[in-house]
């Protein structure tokens, strides 16, 4: 390996669901100028699911080398490998359709990266859009991805997923859960633990000392305990347990008034307490620039926040740009986390 590729972080891309928009979105990444300029990059599944990305955009991607399953992970003779893996029949999924075989194709590739990045052989993840109805079809016992990662690893820590759109920023304390199971979730342990891991992943991110909200659970923030009382109870003393520690971290605040804050620049990340509080906004805000972190784990992954769109999936119209966000935010990060890893 050269001097030069060895300053590159090494990327595994996931081509996501067959049957949506992922395998397009891939091939026009790598086509992508600068791409391959900024990072080593192997891409993880069956060569069928790329094939089906060329076609979808009359595109050839040059360069890329297709080495099977138990071959090594070298770029010497390039930056671009495929690194293969079979799976009958997936030629044959249809388009905007879930599907047993697709799910399989996510959760199998999901798992080989995930070992790859264990072994750092990678240094940073980036997946394209997968369809969690296929995934459970496919084996992942999980409502998501995050799960499955979370066990993978076997961390016992809180995980999250962030949003982050034109710089800003979404976390939260419960996700992928029923709304009727969310008050008896929100203690102030996993509240604390939820700033600390927003702080954290900005850091991760190149912010110096990120600026946190912490969203009120009730209306009005609680209008002082006739609303409710996770307010008082929960959320207040865990944000004052942070101001000890020295972050930068105000709330609670009420809910559907601190995004105009936030979009006029005066916090970095705001941490909400389920998951439309700030899906919502984020993406009224920036969907069509939105990037997913999943953050808590030893390595970063990224994915555009949007999903698989079967409505337009094989017709060429994705917008490209939040996977090229992702793959940009990848690239920092591994930059970030390979420096702390050579700093210990």
């Amino acid at each position: 390996m050269t001097t030069e590729q060895k300053k590159k972080p090494t990327i595994a891309l996931l081509q996501g669901d067959p049957a949506g928009i992922g395998p397009e979105l891939l091939v026009r990444l790598l086509n992508a100028e600068g791409v391959l300029e900024a990072a080593n990059v192997v891409v993880v599944g069956d060569p069928a699911i790329f094939r089906r990305g060329e076609q979808i955009t009359g595109e050839r991607v040059e360069r890329i080398r297709f080495i099977s399953e138990a071959e090594p992970i070298e770029f010497s003779q390039g930056p671009l490998l495929h690194s293969d893996m079979a799976f009958p029949g997936i030629a044959e999924t249809p388009l905007a359709q879930v599907s047993a075989v697709g799910g399989r194709s996510s959760v199998q590739a999901l798992h080989r990266s995930l070992e790859l990045a264990r072994a750092d052989v990678v240094d940073g993840i980036v997946f394209m859009p997968f369809n969690k109805a296929s995934m459970h079809l496919g084996g992942n016992e999980f409502t998501d991805e995050l799960g499955y990662a979370k066990k993978f690893f076997g961390i016992r820590s809180d995980v999250s997923e962030f949003n982050v759109a034109h710089g800003m920023w979404n976390g939260r304390i419960t996700s992928h859960v029923a709304m009727k199971d969310v008050p008896a979730l929100l203690t102030q342990a996993r509240v604390e633990q939820g700033i600390e891991l927003a702080d954290r992943t900005l850091r991760l991110a190149g912010y110096a000392r990120p600026r946190i909200v912490v969203a009120a659970y009730n209306p009005h923030a609680g209008d002082g305990g006739l609303l409710g009382t996770e307010e008082v109870d929960v959320i207040a003393p865990a944000v004052e347990a942070l101001q000890r520690r020295h972050l930068d971290v105000t709330g609670p605040l009420p809910a559907d008034t601190l995004w105009l804050k936030v979009r006029d620049g005066h916090y970095d990340v705001v941490v909400t307490m389920y998951h439309d509080q700030g899906q919502i906004a984020i993406k009224l805000l920036g969907f069509d620039q939105g990037v997913s972190v999943l953050a808590g784990l030893p390595v970063p992954i990224t994915t555009p926040a949007h999903g698989t769109a079967f409505d337009i999936a094989g017709q060429n119209r994705a917008n490209l740009a939040p996977t090229h966000n992702a793959f940009s935010m990848a690239v920092e990060m591994a930059h970030r986390h390979l420096m702390a890893k050579g700093a210990q």
